[in-house]
């Protein structure tokens, strides 16, 4: 597209100026060539009327033929004065004929001696003469009818020229075009700058209004004394050629990327072609097989195998995959297993992929599983608020409590007797909590010895005690750091524990034992218990500043005697969790033992519930499907109600000699009681009638043991 520029540029200018008469005025030509090419020219030029030659640039001195003794000749400095409009050089001279260009004849043209001999062509071959208005209808004809588009505007951006290769990548017509302003015709046409500026500008990229991609060069036409006269465009349609690379190129990326995929991969593959030809395997390959790429390559599918069928050739036979194949290939006759699949392109076989795995590995992989899943379940919670079950309103209440303190950062303490779920309670906070995805520590305060505890709750430096591991211990608040531990029987702490406790809930760091460095922590406390915390600070045995930091979001999980409507729901629920652990398929559960179930009063609550239920299965027959009441053996049949206060119309001598403290206690408890009683056991009703919260009532109830007095 680029090589004839120049010459349509001179072209152009006859066209846009259409001269009615002759005159116009001869080419100056500088020549800056070879002399083999100076002297070949000189002839040529000789022998044509447009062009002047007006001097000669040598590299070296020589003379030249006497016709042209008048010319002038120069190495270094040019001849001053000389009017050039058009320079002609040599590709060798390139250098050269750029600094001319630039510093001393600005204003010229610039062609190779190629392009320059070719323009002499086309002037030889067509008979241009552009003085003759035949002849110039001639060029508008031939211009019409170039591969590339060429549009050409005057001064006033008026297009005079819009070929028909133009009107192809466009999409507009000559008629539309021909007369009218170039911005109206195409907006966003960069000819008016180029225009402007009188500034060639050479292949550029550029994407048309209906979304052709074309490469254009965009030249300014000037008269002979430099005047700008209009300026034209020659582009090419580009669209086909760079989706067509964009193609190739993607082709080739993909096959680079598969082939590094392949080659990468930690599992044995093989490939090969419809005649069951290897074309393909990867070093995992021949670290399983102890085949190299030799040995395989252009070998028959069967080459690797030293027990079995080839499965390569059964899906080439079949066009279907076959998983899970077990083979033994190599000289090893290592135990594997294989699948392999199909490779069809357009509805065409074209061969059949292998992975291959080694069994032995597969083994030592599951076994490591386990081990992970067993560490899993010490360092993440389990449970979420979808696995805690319950319809009561207790029930409801506490979970909702749960969940708002999920949402902070506040220390919560988890109250309740055994087996109410306060550790179920635990976990699904910790998932609930930004802190999901970091570890869940769970520690049994009544579990360990003090000593023991303390090393373990806070860590211990080396030589801290006699058998103490050499470079120290973490302990497991720095294990639990950035996430949660859950501190179950926090009562059962000691004293000197609980002061440790303490400095982290109030400076959030620890120190280990025999250690004098704090290191700082991030940590959210769930602490749990099932005793009167209340009444081990009168006693002198719980830390009442540990207490307020524990309790600063209380959550009382009511007993499963308080909630009786959830007794049938919940042991439903068991019962799936049972059945997977023992193998069983119990779906039922008869009227009659319903009934047995929900008399009961539950000392042990949910984890009684669940201690029942597995032993009525255990001694059931397998091909039982129904809990009825024979099954059904109960711990205790006696009421384990707790004894109720005297009642407010006095008080005994005895209670009369108690500390004030416990006189005010058992007074409170009385109202209590008597407000349970007057309004049968509702507790809203109740918390309403005495002027108290609910949250605050049923802190109470479990504080003074009331909560039997709302059994249904």
């Amino acid at each position: 597209m680029l090589r004839y520029d120049k010459c349509v540029k001179k072209i152009a200018y006859y066209i846009v100026n259409d001269k009615k008469t002759g005159g116009v005025a001869l080419q100056r030509v500088l020549l800056v060539t070879e002399k083999k090419e100076t002297l070949q020219l000189l002839h040529q030029i000789e022998l044509e009327d447009a062009f002047q030659l007006v001097g000669v640039h040598q590299k070296n001195h020589y003379p030249l033929p006497s016709p042209f003794g008048d010319i002038p000749i120069f190495t270094d400095p040019p001849v001053p004065g000389l009017n050039v409009d058009l320079l002609i050089f040599s590709p060798s001279l390139k250098e050269r004929a750029d600094y001319l260009h630039e510093n001393e004849y600005p204003n010229s043209g610039k062609l190779p001696v190629s392009q320059f001999q070719e323009l002499l062509s086309q002037f030889n071959e067509k008979k241009i003469a552009v003085t003759d208005l035949g002849h110039l209808q001639q060029l508008k004809t031939i211009l019409d009818n170039t591969h590339d588009g060429m549009i050409v505007i005057d001064q006033h951006l008026t297009i005079t020229i819009f070929n028909k290769s133009a009107e192809k990548m466009t999409g507009l017509s000559k008629e539309d075009a021909v007369g009218k302003s170039i911005l109206e015709v195409m907006p966003n046409s960069q000819l008016p700058r180029v225009l402007d500026s009188g500034v060639e500008e050479v292949n550029q990229e550029q994407i048309l209004a209906n979304g052709t991609k074309i490469y254009t060069t965009r030249t300014p036409i000037l008269d002979l004394e430099g005047r700008k006269q209009g300026a034209f465009a020659v582009f090419k349609d580009i669209t086909e050629i760079v989706d067509l690379a964009e193609e190739v190129t993607n082709l080739k990326s993909i096959q680079s990327m598969l082939s590094s995929i392949i080659q990468s991969s930690e599992e044995a593959i093989s490939v090969v072609d419809e005649q069951g030809k290897g074309i393909m395997i990867n070093p995992a390959y021949t670290r399983l097989t102890g085949y190299t790429a030799e040995q395989v390559i252009g070998k028959p599918a069967t080459t690797d195998i030293s027990e079995g069928e080839s499965i390569h050739m059964q899906v080439l036979k079949t066009r279907k995959p076959v998983r899970g194949a077990r083979l033994r290939v190599g000289p090893n006759r290592k135990d594997v297993i294989v699948n392999v699949a199909p490779i069809i392109v357009d509805g065409l076989l074209k061969g059949s992929v292998g992975v291959i795995h080694d069994v032995s590995e597969i083994k030592g992989l599951t076994e490591e599983l386990n081990r992970a899943r067993q560490i899993i379940r010490t360092l993440e919670a389990k449970y979420s608020f979808e696995d805690i079950v319950g319809n009561s309103e207790e029930m409801n209440f506490a979970v909702d409590q749960a969940k708002l303190a999920a949402s902070t950062p506040a220390t919560v303490l988890l109250r309740g007797e055994s087996g109410t779920g306060k550790e179920l309670f635990a976990h699904a906070i910790h998932n609930a909590s930004s802190r999901k995805f970091n570890k869940f520590i769970r520690v049994n305060c009544a579990a360990l010895s003090e000593s023991l505890l303390e090393s373990e709750l806070f860590g211990y430096e080396e030589g801290a005690f006699s058998g103490a591991v050499r470079g120290g211990k973490r302990g497991l608040f720095e294990e639990a750091n950035g996430g949660s531990i859950f501190l179950d029987e926090v009562g059962e702490l000691s004293q000197n524990t609980q002061a440790k406790l303490l400095r982290v809930l109030q400076e959030n760091e620890i120190r280990r034992v025999g250690g004098t460095k704090a290191i700082p922590i991030n940590v959210r406390v769930i602490a749990a218990t099932n005793v009167n915390l209340e009444k081990m600070i009168a006693d002198g045995t719980f830390r009442q500043d540990l207490y307020y930091r524990l309790n600063r979001m209380p959550i009382y999980i009511p007993p499963l005697r308080s909630r009786n409507n959830d007794i049938i729901l919940l042991a439903y629920h068991l019962l799936q969790k049972l059945n997977q652990d023992y193998g069983r398929n119990i779906d039922f559960i008869s009227k009659d033992a319903e009934e047995f179930l929900l008399a009961y009063h539950w000392p042990g609550n949910v984890r009684e519930l669940e201690n029942v239920l597995g032993r009525a299965i255990i001694h059931m027959s397998h091909t039982d499907s129904q809990i009825n009441r024979s099954h059904v053996s109960l711990l205790s049949r006696e009421d384990s109600k707790p004894k109720q206060g005297t009642s407010m119309n006095g008080l005994s001598d005895e209670d009369v000699s108690k500390p004030l403290a416990e006189q005010i206690d058992e007074f409170e408890k009385n109202i209590l009681t008597e407000a349970i009683e007057r309004c049968n056991g509702n507790k809203t009703k109740t918390a309403k009638s005495l002027g108290i919260s609910l949250r605050n009532f049923y802190y109470k109830l479990e504080k003074y043991g009331l909560d039997e007095k709302l059994r249904k």
